[in-house]
């Protein structure tokens, strides 16, 4: 019997109609299982030995690593209690001393102060002037005086301004106690976990502490904003309200800003608790470094003597690691 009647006997049969579909799919299993096995790929130990090869995009350069080629480190040369000198860019640390230790910020939180505004105002945002704190280092502001955000922001960071700090936070949905709330949380989200603050000037209280080390990795994330990266590098500046009939001349507290080589800010801060302190960013032949005193003797001094000795004693070398096959 020829195959279509014997098929069509099959099909005929109802008990098998429901089984032609596996039938097809069987013989078409069958078909490739027979199949030579041309324009198949396998992978071999070869192909998948370094898969990096095949990779379609450069891989990052690993990044220059500050090494002493002396190992002399400073000892009763420099007063401050705490300091840390980090190296923002491969994360090393160059040299701390009672790097977590608990101790006054003064004037050093208006970098948190900073970043909490930029977080919720704009630049031109317009600011009325309520409560002045007039204590301390003050812009001179007025109540009632208009001024833009951005200019307050010249005010805390350049001249330290109390005045300045405070109105950026009176200005907050809630007031001051919301905004240092916020200061709170932002400190926590950068993982400044040995840090508490009560206000956002700097004024000495008992639960207003910070650490040199979250001090140091405070100011790093700072400097990734570019406006603030700006402002603290800026020796002196006059800034006026918005109806310019007022005007304020600035000049920047840190007396490193066009005397040494190389210094871009940051920060100071003074308190008869905290003492001297003192944030700076310094950067040579390419390579920064940020350094921290906090309750300093001389906070001056004990940073020019520290910026010579990291600069006197480190290179920065790249490790490249083997390929291996």
């Amino acid at each position: 019997m020829k195959f279509k009647t014997i098929l069509s006997s099959v099909r005929s049969s109802w008990i098998f109609r429901q089984w032609d579909r596996i039938l097809l799919l069987f013989v078409i299993a069958a078909f490739f299982i027979i199949l030579p096995s041309q324009g198949v790929v396998f992978f071999t130990n070869e192909s998948i030995k370094n898969p990096f090869r095949q990779v379609p995009f450069a891989v990052p350069a690993p990044r220059p690593y500050p090494v002493s080629r002396t190992n002399i480190y400073p000892q009763g040369e420099v007063s401050a209690t705490g300091v840390v000198i980090f190296d923002p860019e491969s994360g090393a640390t160059l040299f701390a001393r009672n790097a977590d230790e608990s101790l006054s910020p003064a004037s050093t939180t208006k970098i948190l102060t900073a970043l909490v505004a930029l977080d919720a105002y704009n630049l031109d945002d317009v600011v009325t002037i309520q409560t002045v704190a007039n204590s301390g280092q003050v812009m001179g502001l007025l109540p009632g005086e208009q001024i833009t955000v951005e200019n307050l922001l010249y005010g805390a960071l350049i001249h330290s301004g109390n005045d300045a700090a405070w109105a950026l936070a009176e200005h907050y949905t809630g007031g001051v106690d919301a905004f240092v709330t916020a200061m709170n949380t932002k400190a926590q989200s950068l993982h400044l976990t040995s840090s508490h603050f009560t206000n956002p000037v700097g004024y000495d209280n008992p639960d207003h502490k910070m650490t040199a080390t979250d001090l140091a990795r405070l100011s790093a994330f700072a400097l990734t904003n570019h406006t603030i990266a700006k402002i603290v590098a800026i020796p002196q500046i006059t800034i006026s309200d918005v109806a310019h009939t007022r005007f304020h001349a600035l000049t920047n507290v840190n007396q490193l800003l066009g005397k040494i080589p190389g210094v871009g800010g940051i920060k100071t801060g003074w308190t008869e608790e905290a003492g001297e302190n003192l944030v700076t960013l310094v950067t040579r032949n390419g390579h920064s470094v940020i350094i921290v005193v906090l309750k300093s003797a001389d906070r001056f001094k004990d940073t020019a003597y520290l910026i010579d000795w990291v600069f006197s004693n480190f290179d920065w070398k790249t490790f490249t690691p083997p390929i291996q096959d």
